[in-house]
């Protein structure tokens, strides 16, 4: 079970700024959810049913193999933005 403090963790890692209200939500929100999934747990078989990925097989996508080609530095990634802090793009805040 997810605790509230757990749940502030994450949100401060997230940096998700919560009022105290909106965690007892979340919690009790988690609690639902995990109940669910301990319900789901419980269907007789379903240890042999394969995940599924996507809602419906497609044969006809051909996915590429991931090639590392060209790749330039940080320092040139970066070389035209405004704003870099700590080899990151700095922008306005645009969530309140």
């Amino acid at each position: 079970m997810a605790t509230k403090e757990q749940l502030k963790d994450y949100a401060h890692k997230m940096m998700f700024d919560m009022k105290e209200e909106e965690y007892d939500t979340l919690e009790k929100e988690f609690e639902i959810f995990e109940k669910q999934m301990d319900f789901i747990g419980k269907v007789k078989g379903i240890e042999k049913i394969v995940p599924m990925t996507f809602p419906y097989i497609n044969e006809d996508v051909k996915l590429r193999d991931d090639l590392v080609k060209n790749t330039i530095t940080t320092k040139e990634a970066l070389k035209n933005c405004k704003v870099v802090d700590r080899d990151q793009v700095r922008v306005p805040k645009v969530v309140e």
